[in-house]
């Protein structure tokens, strides 16, 4: 009996403090204060990578990209398949660019001095063994051209870059000759027969 009259006593002593926590704590002070809210949204964590070769679906060599940091991490860090973008490293990516762009358009140029030579040459005769009225045998081919020019001008040119059109009769044509993607060489060839 006494055991049961603590237990209800305790228990009540409890209710009365847990209540007079509770009016204390909802009480404020100032009552222009009022609540902090902080949002528990969940942000993915990204880093800033440049590839250092070309990877499937994700880019190719060089490239700036945006990816998951457990992605670089897990996968490209330890790979040695890109590395973190840093001041210095882009830095490296803009002198590299500009030596990029430097080399091709001194190549550019180079291509275009030669289209000038060639142009300037005037025209390039091939002989080839007549047949009846304007009609040779065989025809002229790219090889021929090719071997032509470095007979005479000791140039050395791919026989893939020259676009000739089919010659099977005696005359005059043109020949193009792609020295690189933005400069065509226009060259005369004149076929006569022996």
């Amino acid at each position: 009996m006494a055991s049961s009259t603590l237990s209800s006593l305790s228990s009540t002593s409890l209710q009365h403090s847990f209540a007079a926590n509770l009016k204390t704590s909802s009480q404020f002070p100032n009552k222009t204060s009022g609540f902090m809210v902080f949002a528990q949204k969940k942000t993915k964590k990204t880093r800033k990578i440049i590839l250092k070769e070309d990877i499937v679906d994700v880019g190719k060599k060089g490239q700036l990209l945006d990816v998951r940091a457990g992605f670089f991490r897990n996968f490209l860090f330890p790979s040695g398949k890109a590395q973190l973008v840093t001041p210095d490293t882009l830095k490296e990516m803009k002198i590299e660019e500009e030596r990029i762009e430097a080399e091709k358009q001194r190549v550019k140029e180079e291509a275009q001095q030669l289209a000038l030579i060639f142009e300037t040459v005037g025209t390039f005769k091939v002989k080839r063994k007549g047949g009846k009225g304007k009609q040779i045998f065989g025809s002229v081919t790219a090889q021929d051209l090719v071997d032509i020019i470095k007979a005479q001008l000791q140039r050395e040119v791919d026989k893939r870059i020259v676009n000739l059109p089919e010659i099977r009769e005696t005359g005059e044509y043109i020949a193009e000759l792609k020295l690189h993607p933005d400069v065509t060489a226009k060259v005369k060839v004149n076929v006569i027969a022996n």
